[in-house]
């Protein structure tokens, strides 16, 4: 089955990803795209829409180990 592409002209701003991954994870990624019927770049795109629902307010997924709080003071040990 041929991956459907979005339509010609309907990206804004698209740009290349220059970024490195792992060959498996490329390769994954593909394979599912092609499951979706979509394209790697259509599926990476819908996977990050989908992202943005399970953000926590400080805009890490809910799954991401979350960062320590950041009340505007540098951590000092105290002895």
């Amino acid at each position: 089955m041929a991956a459907k592409r979005l339509p010609r002209n309907t990206r804004v701003d698209p740009i290349r990803a220059g970024w490195e991954i792992e060959r498996a994870r490329k390769e994954r990624i593909d394979k599912l795209a092609e499951h979706a019927g979509v394209s790697a770049s259509a599926y990476i795109e819908r996977v990050i829409d989908h992202l943005e629902e399970e953000l926590t307010d400080r805009g890490v997924p809910q799954w991401w180990p979350q960062p320590e709080p950041d009340d505007g003071e540098l951590p000092i040990d105290t002895a």
